[in-house]
């Protein structure tokens, strides 16, 4: 029996970090422990817990706002779709990205093929993460074909946006008072301190705060 075929039939899990596969065994894989996340990174496995409630809760309020731009703004019909935890299909590797947008086609993408418009990160607090977002991500996005990516740092109370443009790559940062207007979709504005102000409720750990 070929080794891919007995790698389908593996049940992922926290076991399987460091594992090496294909991006074809990686996309063949159905049965997985759902308390964890899984990352195709250059060949390797690589298994983390699921983001906090402190990157949900403003991924949720990022989500709100975008689909309340799409059915009330004039513009709003050019962002075809977004999706939260979505694989960004890259050569060697399967990124999951906290959003992606698909912005401009006119029909519902195909995420195995067409490279979404921006990503969006939520940062953790783990230096491991940090790097991997602020540097490998960054890159690898780009060089994708993607025309912005937004990190938005809780701990920095700042959002970075990295966009491709024909003379190399542009980067803006916004600060927690600031206002993003995105050139890829005309018209959305995202008030940073409405998104950290969520973070905040949980806390640097992902918990509730305590009552005062």
């Amino acid at each position: 029996m070929s080794t891919s075929r007995i790698r389908r039939r593996i049940r992922l899990g926290k076991h399987s970090n460091g594992m090496i596969m294909t991006p074809e065994e990686f996309d063949a894989v159905t049965e997985v422990d759902e308390r964890y996340v899984y990352e195709l990174i250059h060949g390797v496995l690589i298994v983390s817990p699921p983001p906090g409630e402190g990157e949900r809760d403003p991924n949720g309020e990022l989500e709100y706002l975008l689909r309340r731009h799409k059915e009330d703004h004039p513009q709003g019909s050019l962002l075809d779709k977004t999706l939260s935890e979505q694989y960004v299909h890259l050569p060697d590797s399967r990124r999951r990205a906290d959003r992606v947008l698909w912005i401009g086609l006119g029909r519902v993408p195909d995420p195995a093929k067409d490279v979404p418009t921006i990503v969006v990160e939520f940062v953790s607090k783990r230096k491991r993460d940090r790097v991997r977002d602020f540097e490998e991500k960054r890159r690898e996005y780009l060089d994708l074909g993607v025309h912005e990516y937004w990190i938005i740092d809780r701990f920095s109370r700042s959002m970075t946006v990295v966009r491709r443009t024909p003379a190399g790559p542009e980067e803006v940062v916004v600060p927690e008072s600031g206002t993003y207007q995105s050139p890829s979709l005309p018209g959305f504005e995202l008030p940073l301190s409405r998104l950290l102000s969520l973070a905040d409720h949980w806390g640097e750990g992902g918990r509730p705060r305590p009552p005062r």
